[in-house]
C-alpha cells in the first residue's frame, strides 16, 4: 500500500457476543497518541452481528471515525470472514497504522491481514511511540524471556501493524459527549468461504471467578505460598474484595495454579486498581506484568525482596498470618457498614 495515500490509525475493537473486549478500548488510548504524533485521525473497526454497544463504547473512548460491518455471518469470529472484511476496508480506505489486541483471535486476524497486505507485523507489543521525523511507529516488545526489549520499525511498507498485549495499557478517559463519524459498510462473505464453524463455547474459569484482565482487584501468590492448598487464603481475600486470584510463574511451574492465572512476562499483563503480591519475590519478569497496577501492596517476610521497590505499600511479615488477619478485619468492617 502507498506511503503517499495511506492515512489514519485504526484500532480493531474485538467483540464477544456483541460486547467489546477491554483490549480494544485500551488500544484507543494508545491509538490517540500515535494519531496525534502522525497528525492523523483515530479510527475504530467494529465487526460482528449485534455490535451497537461496541460502537457506542468505541466512540466514548475516543474514536473519531468508526467503520462498522455487521451481519449474521459475523456473529462469531472466523479468520475467513473477518479477514475478508478487514482486507476490503483496507483496500478502500488505505490505513497507515493498525493496532490489534494480542488475543487468540487478534493474533490470528493480525497475521492474516499482514500476510495478505505484504506488510510487517510486530507481535505482543507492550509500548508504542512515533518517530515524528519518519512517521514510523516504534513497536516495543519483550525478547529473551523479558530480559531485553526490542524496538521494531516497519520502515519499508504500509500499513504498519502490531498486536498489543491485553492489560499493557490503561483505558483512556471516557467521554460520552464524543460524536464520532460512523461509516457502515456492506461487506458479505459467502458461507461456503468461511471454513470454520463455532460449535460451542467452554468457559475458561468457574462461574464465580473472573479473568485476570477483567478484575479490579488481583491477589497473587508466589513460591512462598508453599503449596496449592495455601492459595485458599488468597482466594478468601480476593472474594472479600470482589477480585480474583493470580500467581507468579513459580507457582505455575510447581503445579499449584493453572497457567491462565499467571501474571508476568510469559503470562498475563494486568493493570487492576489494586494488586496484592503475596510471598512473591518480585523478579523482573513478574514485575513487567503488573507494574502498571493502580495500587500495589506487597506482603513478604524478606524485607530485601525486590517487590518492595515497586510496591506502594509494603508489609514485612508472614503471609499466613497477615492475610487471614486482613480478611477478618475487612469482613468485620463490611458487617458494620
Amino acid at each position: 500500500m502507498s506511503f503517499e495515500t495511506c492515512k489514519d490509525v485504526w484500532v480493531f475493537i474485538e467483540c464477544f457476543q456483541g460486547k467489546p473486549k477491554s483490549v480494544g478500548l485500551e488500544l484507543l488510548g494508545q491509538g490517540r497518541r500515535l494519531a496525534d504524533g502522525l497528525k492523523q485521525k483515530l479510527c475504530a473497526v467494529v465487526i460482528g452481528k449485534d455490535v451497537d454497544e461496541a460502537v457506542k463504547e468505541a466512540g466514548e473512548y475516543g474514536a473519531e471515525k468508526i467503520y462498522v460491518v455487521k451481519d449474521d455471518e459475523y456473529e462469531n469470529y472466523s479468520a475467513d470472514g473477518y479477514g475478508n472484511v478487514f482486507l476490503k476496508l483496507c483496500e478502500k480506505y488505505d490505513p497507515n497504522t493498525i493496532l490489534v489486541g494480542a488475543t487468540v483471535n487478534g493474533r490470528d486476524l493480525g497475521s492474516k491481514i499482514a500476510v495478505s497486505l505484504h506488510t510487517g507485523l510486530t507481535a505482543d507489543c507492550t509500548a508504542l511511540s512515533v518517530e515524528e521525523e519518519t512517521g514510523n511507529v516504534v513497536w516495543e516488545r519483550p525478547a529473551f524471556g523479558g530480559n531485553l526489549y526490542a524496538q521494531i520499525l516497519c520502515s519499508e511498507t504500509r500499513p504498519q501493524m502490531g498486536t498489543c498485549r491485553p492489560g499493557a495499557f490503561k483505558k483512556p478517559e471516557k467521554n460520552p459527549d464524543n460524536k464520532p463519524e460512523i461509516i457502515v459498510e456492506e461487506i458479505h462473505t459467502p458461507v461456503d468461504e468461511i471454513r470454520t464453524k463455532v460449535i460451542d463455547f467452554i468457559k475458561a474459569c468457574e462461574d464465580n471467578d473472573m479473568r485476570l484482565d477483567e478484575a479490579d482487584v488481583i491477589v497473587s501468590g508466589g513460591r512462598g505460598m508453599k503449596n496449592a492448598e495455601n492459595f485458599a487464603i488468597l482466594k478468601e481475600l480476593a472474594d472479600v474484595l470482589g477480585g480474583t486470584v493470580g500467581c507468579s510463574r513459580a507457582a505455575v511451574d510447581a503445579g499449584w495454579m493453572p497457567q491462565t492465572k499467571q501474571v508476568g512476562q510469559t503470562g498475563s499483563t494486568v493493570s487492576p486498581k489494586i494488586y496484592f503480591a503475596c510471598a512473591i519475590s518480585g523478579a523482573v519478569q513478574h514485575v513487567a506484568g503488573m507494574s502498571e497496577s493502580g495500587t500495589i501492596i506487597a506482603i513478604n517476610k524478606d524485607e530485601t525482596a525486590p517487590i518492595f521497590e515497586v510496591a506502594d505499600y509494603g508489609i514485612v511479615g508472614d503471609v499466613f498470618e497477615i492475610v487471614p488477619a486482613l480478611v477478618k478485619e475487612l469482613k468485620a468492617r463490611q458487617q458494620n457498614e
